[in-house]
């Protein structure tokens, strides 16, 4: 007869709070959950059996239920511009992509949220996917410890696969795993999660995070942005944006705005005026992005001086604007290229 694979539940992902709860059921020591946290998070580490200030007794309890090891990347592309792109399979048996991109004196890596996306943003590869999962605060948290820039990474931004705020229970979970004094105590300053714009979810990442927002914007029109992104017919862009000129973000936290700018259609004087008119009031930056071509989508990217003109535009309008540089070009760095590539293989082939 074959052998029952048991499955364990990973520690990763888990709070204080939530190991604290589990010390208590299992009968440990409560100390113990600090203990686990200083393992998890502050050390290097790949079995319980190396939590060497826990008993053995204790050790031996916890690794019939749990383990402790990372799931490492099956596969990494890297760029001419040192930009990497590294798939991971996850607990669903699916892909999900992380990105690590250096600049200067940083090392930021993007982290994917979910396995495909529900929301559909037409520009969008992952939507081609559709929604294939949630990940847990433990996959998350995993993208980035387990790559070889670990140690290094200076700041996290959630714009990988997925909508942050459609799973906001798991990431904010990893938030605060990310910023707690037990966890990696890193500034909430240094984390942006990008939206789509989910009022409610945004609403309770704001209130319960210090880390900084940005928003999908890409064309101020109603009409246009319905035609990009479904979820205008839910929550409309005026409404996203009053909800955040009532919010205090104070003088260190910060609010941006995503701008994708497509050949002949979001980037006109018009533009410019009514992204003044929105923005009035509120004090953001606008990051523009060029958008690249992608498989099957009839989108094409603008010229150089078309971004700049717009770029000059609105900076002169008062709307502190600047480009973000295309990275990883070069190795299907648009989100979602290579985890449809990896799920379309054939399966002779996985």
């Amino acid at each position: 007869m074959p052998v029952l694979k048991i499955i364990k539940e990973s520690l990763w992902g888990k709070t204080l709070a939530e190991l604290e709860e589990l010390a208590v059921e299992s009968a440990f020591p409560k100390f113990t959950a600090r203990q686990i946290t200083d393992w998890l998070y502050k050390k290097n580490i790949s079995s319980i059996d190396e939590m060497s200030n826990i008993s053995k007794k204790v050790r031996e309890l916890l690794s019939k239920k749990y383990e402790s090891r990372l799931i490492h990347p099956t596969r990494v592309q890297e760029s001419i511009d040192g930009t990497k792109k590294y798939l991971f399979p996850t607990l669903q048996n699916k892909f999900i992509e992380t990105a690590m991109i250096p600049e200067h004196n940083r090392k930021t890596v993007c982290v994917s949220s979910q396995v495909g996306c529900k929301m559909g943003c037409l520009f969008c590869f992952t939507a081609k996917q559709g929604f294939q999962g949630q990940l847990s605060a433990g996959e998350i948290i995993n993208q980035i410890k387990s790559i070889e820039e670990a140690r290094e990474i200076t700041n996290i931004v959630y714009m990988g696969m997925g909508e942050p705020f459609d799973n906001l229970e798991q990431v904010l979970k990893s938030i605060e795993i990310l910023t707690s004094g037990w966890g990696f105590a890193m500034s909430p300053r240094r984390i942006t999660v990008s939206t789509i714009g989910i009022i409610p979810g945004m609403l309770a990442f704001l209130d319960k995070s210090e880390a900084n927002l940005a928003v999908s914007l890409h064309t101020p029109f109603n009409d246009e942005r319905r035609k990009l992104m479904p979820v205008q017919e839910t929550y409309p862009i005026e409404e996203v944006i009053n909800e955040i000129k009532r919010w205090d973000f104070g003088r260190q936290r910060r609010i941006s705005f995503e701008y994708i700018v497509f050949d002949n259609m979001n980037s006109s004087p018009h533009h410019v005026k009514e992204l003044a008119k929105l923005l009035n009031g509120l004090r953001c930056r606008i990051n523009l992005i060029s958008f690249h071509p992608l498989p099957g989508l009839q989108l094409k990217k603008p010229s150089d001086k078309v971004i700049q003109n717009f770029k000059d535009a609105l900076n002169q309008k008062g709307i502190l604007t600047t480009v973000r540089a295309s990275r990883g070009q070069d190795i299907y760095a648009a989100c979602g290229l290579l985890s449809t590539k990896e799920l379309i293989k054939p399966t002779a082939h996985l």
